[in-house]
């Protein structure tokens, strides 16, 4: 490589320039591999050369463990994973290691109302409240307007989260439709939906259509002991001066609820937003005070609490880019529009598709949704539907997301808007 081939990969340029003044003052030319993802033909797997740094760049960021996966001409070619579940008890991870997906379940929970569409089971463009209405709430003319199709490209004008959910009812705070609100009430809202559509709980509608015909042998919304034993822990950002292990929130909540759902005799997995409400003083009088609020802190949540491999979410991943359909998947016409711009939100430099973020980059269009829970688990999922490859990468950090940022880089030469905007 010559220092005249920097420019065909325009969006690293200042990542070399940095990299070739402190390596050629060290006497060390840059090795091809970091720029070998400038080529579209090179696959997305992480240059070796940077594998073997990425121990080193993990202990810097605090970042106990990464699980990485690639999707190359729509199959699952490549997994590794690296590092602990625990920073303190170093048990170290596993091909079946768990990690908490956060709101990389948002996608996944897309695909599945789309395939309810696509068999005639919800119309997107109908009202939620035809289907259910929670008690939850607001009487306002807005709150009648909202669309499955508005959750999904985050229309619906609710917040992300209410503060108080115990004693706030939920409202849009503008028009449905008009723009972009990012809301994880509006998903869960539209998962009880479905709830009243399948008449089943949201993980065994996922394990029927979804979990189960993808091979997806390791993936779930909910929690018992297996998974419990399985899943990595989280762990503070580089910049937190606390000390010990942060609270684990989902896992914390999860543990009190199990010890509900094994004095009933239904597991977790079983439970739909009724159990919850029936459970919810029997778990708070097991937690501290402001552990859990409402219902929805103990139910499978279907904006943030899915668990995976990293292979199992890559499978996941295949199915976006894939152009051989099986009769269970959605059709093509639905996938094409998960991955195409639903909204016009002028001055924004990304887009919202159905469940998944878009930016055109100068390489093509590619699909991306990120995700972050409790700010311990930090994870990535990008996508190229032209060239029908994709990668995740999970982490139990804080710092997360500045690690997997380089694994993006290094893997893909992408280096998106994404990450600054």
């Amino acid at each position: 490589m010559t220092p005249d081939a920097a420019p065909r990969c325009p969006h690293r340029r200042r990542w070399l320039s940095a990299l070739v003044a402190t390596q050629l003052a060290a006497g060390v030319w840059p090795p091809l591999a970091s720029a070998a993802a400038c080529d579209d033909a090179a696959d997305w797997v992480p240059p070796d050369a940077f594998l073997a740094d990425l121990p080193r760049l993990m202990q810097a960021l605090r970042v106990p463990a990464i699980g990485m996966a690639v999707v190359e001409r729509g199959d699952v070619v490549w997994s590794r994973n690296l590092g602990v579940l625990n920073a303190q008890t170093r048990t170290p991870v596993a091909d079946n290691t768990l990690f908490e997906d956060a709101s990389l379940s948002k996608p996944v929970f897309a695909y599945l109302v789309l395939q309810l569409a696509d068999q005639g089971v919800i119309d997107l463009d109908a009202p939620l409240v035809r289907y259910r209405r929670m008690d939850y709430l607001a009487d306002h003319p807005w709150t009648d307007l909202v669309t499955a199709r508005d959750v999904l490209r985050h229309s619906t004008g609710m917040p992300n989260w209410r503060k108080d959910p115990a004693n706030e009812k939920l409202v849009p705070a503008v028009k449905p439709g008009t723009r972009i609100d990012y809301s994880g009430e509006a998903i869960f809202w539209l998962q009880l939906v479905v709830e009243t559509l399948t008449g089943e709980s949201l993980d065994a509608s996922m394990q029927r259509l979804l979990f189960g015909p993808a091979g997806m042998r390791d993936s779930s919304y909910t929690w018992n002991t297996d998974l419990a034993t399985r899943s990595v822990y989280g762990h503070r950002a580089v910049d937190d001066e606390g000390h010990g292990m942060p609270p684990q929130m989902l896992r914390d909540t999860w543990n009190a609820a199990q010890t509900v759902a094994e004095r009933w005799g239904k597991p977790l997995s079983a439970w739909r937003y009724e159990d919850a409400q029936r459970a919810l003083p029997e778990v708070q009088a097991i937690t501290p005070k402001g552990l859990v609020n409402w219902p929805g802190d103990i139910l499978a949540n279907a904006a943030a609490s899915l668990r995976t491999t990293p292979t199992d979410y890559a499978r996941f991943m295949a199915l976006m880019v894939r152009t051989q359909r099986e009769p269970w998947q959605i059709s093509e016409a639905t996938r094409t529009a998960m991955l195409t711009k639903q909204i016009d939100a002028p001055g924004r430099w990304t887009d919202k598709g159905l469940g998944w973020n878009l930016e055109v980059t100068p390489r093509g269009p590619v699909f991306y949704h990120s995700g972050s829970n409790g700010g311990i688990f930090k994870n990535f999922a990008l996508g190229d539907a032209r060239g029908r490859r994709a990668l995740v990468a999970l982490t139990n950090g804080g710092s997360g997301n500045v690690l997997y940022r380089r694994v993006v880089r290094a893997a893909t030469g992408h280096d998106l808007l994404a990450f600054d905007l």
